[in-house]
């Protein structure tokens, strides 16, 4: 399938043509008569179900075809933490408020539905002549709600998409408004995004490029670089990071900025990380049945297995599977990696940790909690981020670094700096005792095969 004809087939998913408008309006009439009423409307705030909105909103169109349409989704940052702090009673309490609001509007504005679609998240379908309408709803309804729950803070988002087509397909502008809803969702800085249509071709693009990653991983397009990291006061090689690259037919290889980002927001992440494991677990078996001694290579755990509960019994596997000791396989993970699931990432580090994998903190430095995840956690290594060497002629960085170097020595704890480009910055780290580097200015990331002869050559 080339290009051209996935896009089309993405495209088709939100098809806006008569033909595909009906099929979507009896589809949702099917299911919304095929079960008994009650179970089309929420059972706590009595608003419709998704089905039964989609249905109630096509009917309105169907009858008033030339009116202009919009939807608004709202979504509760954070709601389950609101159950955990005040109590589900005043979970439930916030929900039927909310309810209220929408049903507000359902009363007082012609051709309007509310719904509620899942536990934090409702929407409303509106007729609207002009757009400011739909902004003054989402700033209306945040007022009410702050002004209801004035002793804790309630952080609501609103996506909006306000068709410019007649007739408009309701699940469509439901999409649609969920896309611009991710735009400002637990952000502090806006409360409501309208969609825009670039919006949606950024969506075409994320799905197309997880669709291909898909089918490269099955296809060996997806490979393993290494980029060596060395003692820089004797220029020996000491192991290596994996780096994933993605050798695309057609286009050659793709900058890991290309995808990364796309495939940590779709999940994708969690294949790729596997299968890189799966290859230098295998690429240090092989070393160790020619009779050599591997070098630790260190891989990446990407922050999304924050929710995997069998990390440890998967890496654990691979580990016996393989045969290959711990102390040949590093594990590099960042501090983001604990905001998502702390406790459970946690959990999943000790255990590896106790099996006696090296767990190694990358880009330290560059977040809030760097510091604190060395008081708080049991680190056998740290990266310093390569953002510490872009102002290390400013004689404050200086200062940060050499006490960084210092009190990670005195933790008793590995370092190694990455990003090294330049004499003047390997000087500046030898002098101050941290002597372990990866950069351009020593190796760029390399082929797997690239680096196991070089491996040869060195030794």
């Amino acid at each position: 399938m080339d290009k051209e004809q996935r896009d089309k087939v993405f495209a088709a998913s939100y098809q806006k043509t008569e033909e595909g408008k009906e099929q979507l309006y009896n589809y949702e009439k099917n299911k919304v008569e095929s079960v008994d009423d009650i179970a089309n409307y929420n059972s706590l705030t009595k608003l419709p179900i998704l089905r039964m909105f989609n249905y109630k909103s096509s009917e309105i169109v169907k009858a008033n075809p030339d009116l202009k349409y919009a939807v608004i989704v709202m979504d509760i940052t954070r709601f389950k933490a609101v159950n955990e702090f005040l109590g589900r009673s005043e979970g439930d309490r916030l929900l039927l408020f909310i309810a209220d609001c929408l049903n507000k509007y359902v009363e007082e504005r012609s051709f309007t539905v509310a719904g509620h679609m899942r536990a934090d998240t409702f929407c409303l379908f509106t007729a609207y002549i002009d757009q400011s309408e739909l902004s003054d709803i989402c700033v209306n309804i945040k007022r009410r709600i702050k002004n209801m729950f004035n002793s804790f803070r309630v952080i609501i988002s609103f996506g909006i998409c306000a068709s410019r087509d007649r007739s408009p397909a309701i699940p469509y502008l439901k999409d649609c408004a969920t896309m611009a809803l991710s735009e400002v969702k637990g952000k502090y800085y806006a409360d409501y995004c309208f969609f825009r249509d670039e919006m949606r071709t950024n969506m075409l693009k994320e799905k197309l490029i997880e669709s291909d990653m898909m089918v490269g991983l099955e296809h060996g397009e997806v490979i393993p670089y290494i980029q060596p990291k060395v003692d820089m006061t004797t220029g020996k090689i000491i192991g290596g990071e994996a780096l994933v690259r993605w050798n695309k037919p057609g286009e050659g290889i793709k900058s890991p900025a290309e995808f990364i980002p796309i495939i940590e927001k779709t999940g994708l992440i969690i294949n790729v990380d596997r299968f890189m494991w799966a290859r230098i677990f295998a690429y240090q078996k092989r070393v160790l049945d020619e009779g050599r001694t591997p070098l630790p290579i260190s891989v990446n755990v990407s922050r999304m297995h924050s929710f995997e509960d069998k990390l440890a019994q998967r890496i654990l596997g691979m580990h016996e599977r393989y045969e290959v000791p711990t102390e040949y396989v590093v594990l590099e993970i960042t501090e983001s990696a604990f905001a998502l699931d702390e406790n459970n990432m946690d959990d999943q580090m000790k255990k590896l940790r106790q099996s006696g994998f090296t767990i190694s903190m990358d880009d330290f430095g560059s977040g809030y909690s760097s510091l604190n995840m060395l008081r708080s956690r049991e680190l056998d290594e740290v990266k310093i981020d390569k953002e510490f060497l872009s102002d290390i002629e400013n004689p404050k960085s200086r200062i940060v670094i050499r006490n960084l170097i210092n009190m990670l020595r005195e933790l008793n704890v590995e370092m190694i700096v990455e990003g090294i480009e330049t004499e003047a910055q390997k000087k500046f780290f030898v002098d101050n005792g941290c002597t372990r580097a990866q950069g351009f200015l020593f190796y760029k990331p390399m082929p797997l095969d690239e680096f196991d002869e070089l491996l040869k050559k060195d030794s």
